[in-house]
């Protein structure tokens, strides 16, 4: 093992020994209590009650599996709109394995996509906690040995892992559905964006554009949060080894999805090995994960999702962490925006499996962590494949790597995987350096305040974001308006730096894996709602960012920032949308440096 990885693990594992215990206590008196003990013969006849004759059977006569299925399918997401089918398919799999299932619940499931630019943003993180209290109240039931989880995007599947590990003594495998075929080139998408913040196409152009991106169901093709989840569940053993990025419409993701219910019944106490879900996510796996998302030049968004993750499996990972792992884990993929591949050419070029493999002969990966598959995790270096329509696996093949879109560890795209930890009078902030050129990696220019999206995007309409500056967009912190994420400025900033202009972005807001080609510090903390700096900013003060010192800082002295009055936080203005059901969240959740969690654990 490399020693810092090691390190970091011990680290993790010696802050957490006293909230993990607890957890595990927890743990242990469920997997005692086993299925609700307190369920007289009425409770059981409502759950048998819409059942078909053969699954009443297996569940009256005990013996068998009974498991749950949680789903985030709804048909407007176009990466969920596949899931549809798929528990009718998972019944009858575990049917021929012996086992019985119901589909326990149904979780929210919005599109960053369609919310950008407009209120609904606002709800897009605290979804994540949501999706978890919802997946807890289809578990609660307390009639089941183990659980499938079907999701992909943004916050549902850190949402549905959240919930599952407050029912840790239950086996778990999650079920992805794949993505997209590849449309038009997300390069090709971006600039069609630039072009029209520009004023050079008109709004049909951009919806064309975008149609010819975003045209089928299957996650979109861009490594995005979504895709970033899929990499993170293939690193922790969570998924059936190499199905993040099969086609949905394969016959080997029909396969793959099968074998997810044959897993799930042997990992349950009625099986062959039995997996509480809470033994096999431990600081081993989550550290995986965070070295894969690294590696792959994953979205910023799991510097909010891991820490809220590892929480909830009774563990303290920091930002510190994260940015230690950095530092000596190399970039090895380059997919859009960190490149111009998309997902589907990187899984043609070897993906996950290539990756995970690499990574294990780096000794950056822990390979001896329980997976859903049992064997250690040099599994995920397989690729699955059909052999005579039975599902296989073996060795990739020895090829020469396509070098714009996989390097090997000793030629990597970098050292340094990108993701760095910013630190100074601002606060703390983490920014991301996998997609933007070296030359852009320090500013020292005056600040350009604003207090939200829409103001920043009319000066830049009205020619007022002129010389080099930093934009600084604060009041988006999760306190503030739920932490949405902030695309549209990426757009107006990349023109402003292709016209010669040297420019950063610095907010308490988020911009996940999208962040794209300029200097951007995200999830300041502490916000500008609760105190931070950022509120007693003016324009013109000289700010200074630095990716590779980590310098986060404005050059005014305490003295004469003690002396102005904190700006006041907007007043929210937006109507309908919900936004009104979740003041109780903005008033308790946390900061974003903890997972920026609404949830409150002891």
């Amino acid at each position: 093992m490399h020693p810092i990885v090691e390190q970091i693990t011990q680290q993790i594992e010696e802050r957490s020994r006293s909230r993990r215990t607890v957890y595990l206590q927890r743990v242990q008196i469920a997997l005692e209590q086993g299925r609700n003990n307190a369920h007289g013969c009425s409770n059981l006849a409502h759950v048998m009650a819409a059942q078909p004759t053969d699954q009443r059977l297996i569940m009256r006569q005990g013996g068998a599996a009974h498991v749950a299925i949680i789903s985030s399918y709804n048909d407007m997401l176009s990466a969920h709109a596949p899931l549809k089918n798929y528990p009718d398919q998972l019944k009858q799999a575990l049917y021929r394995y012996g086992a019985s299932a119901q589909f326990a619940a149904g979780v929210p499931a919005m599109c960053d996509g369609v919310t950008q630019g407009t209120p609904g943003m606002q709800l897009s993180l605290f979804s994540r906690d949501l999706i978890a209290q919802a997946t807890a109240i289809g578990l609660t039931h307390g009639v089941f040995d183990g659980a499938l989880y079907l999701g992909v995007c943004d916050k549902i599947v850190p949402g549905l892992l959240i919930g599952a590990l407050h029912f840790g003594h239950l086996p778990a495998v999650f079920v992805p559905a794949g993505p997209m075929s590849s449309g038009l080139s997300n390069p090709e998408k971006a600039a069609v964006r630039e072009r029209y913040a520009a004023g050079e196409v008109s709004r049909i152009e951009l919806l064309e554009a975008e149609l010819a991106a975003y045209h089928e169901p299957g996650t979109c093709t861009f490594y995005g949060t979504a895709n970033s989840n899929q990499m993170l569940m293939e690193a922790m053993g969570l998924h059936v080894p190499g199905s993040a990025f099969v086609p949905p419409t394969s016959a080997l993701r029909h396969a793959l999805t099968d074998e997810a219910a044959r897993l799930l019944v042997n990992n349950t106490e009625h099986g062959g090995r039995h997996l509480p879900l809470a033994m096999q996510v431990d600081a081993k796996a989550l550290v995986n994960g965070a070295v894969a998302l690294l590696a792959s030049g994953g979205s910023t968004n799991h510097s909010l999702h891991l820490p809220a993750i590892a929480k909830a499996a009774g563990y303290e990972l920091t930002w510190d962490d994260l940015a230690t792992l950095s530092s000596v884990v190399p970039l090895l993929a380059q997919v859009y925006p960190n490149g111009s591949a998309d997902v589907n050419q990187f899984h043609a070029a070897g993906g996950v499996a290539w990756l995970l493999g690499e990574l294990l002969d780096a000794g950056l990966l822990h390979e001896d962590v329980y997976t859903v598959a049992g064997k250690g995790l040099r599994d995920y270096s397989l690729e699955p494949y059909l052999q005579e329509q039975k599902l296989s696996w073996r060795a990739l093949a020895e090829q020469v790597l396509p070098e714009h879109i996989l390097r090997s560890r000793q030629a990597p795209f970098a050292a340094h995987s990108g993701l760095h930890l910013l630190a100074g009078n601002l606060g703390r902030a983490v920014l991301k350096t996998s997609a933007v050129a070296e030359k852009f990696w320090q500013i020292k220019a005056p600040a350009r305040v604003f207090d939200c999206e829409a103001d920043a995007l009319a000066a830049y309409s009205a020619g007022q974001l002129q010389g080099d500056l930093v934009l600084v967009l604060r009041f988006q912190g999760p306190a503030a308006n739920g932490m949405p994420e902030l695309h549209k400025l990426i757009p107006i900033l990349a023109n402003l730096q292709a016209n010669g202009q040297k420019v950063a972005l610095i907010t308490d807001g988020r911009l996940s894996g999208a962040s794209g080609k300029v200097l951007a510090a995200l999830h300041v903390t502490p916000e500008a709602a609760k105190g931070g700096l950022l509120c007693r900013l003016q324009d013109g003060d000289l700010i200074e960012v630095d990716a590779t010192l980590g310098v986060l800082h404005v050059h005014v002295s305490e003295a004469q920032l003690a002396l102005r009055s904190a700006a006041p936080a907007p007043t929210n203005n937006a109507q309908g949308y919900g936004l009104q059901l979740f003041a109780a969240q903005r008033r308790w959740v946390g900061p974003a440096d903890q997972g920026a969690s609404f949830l409150l654990e002891d």
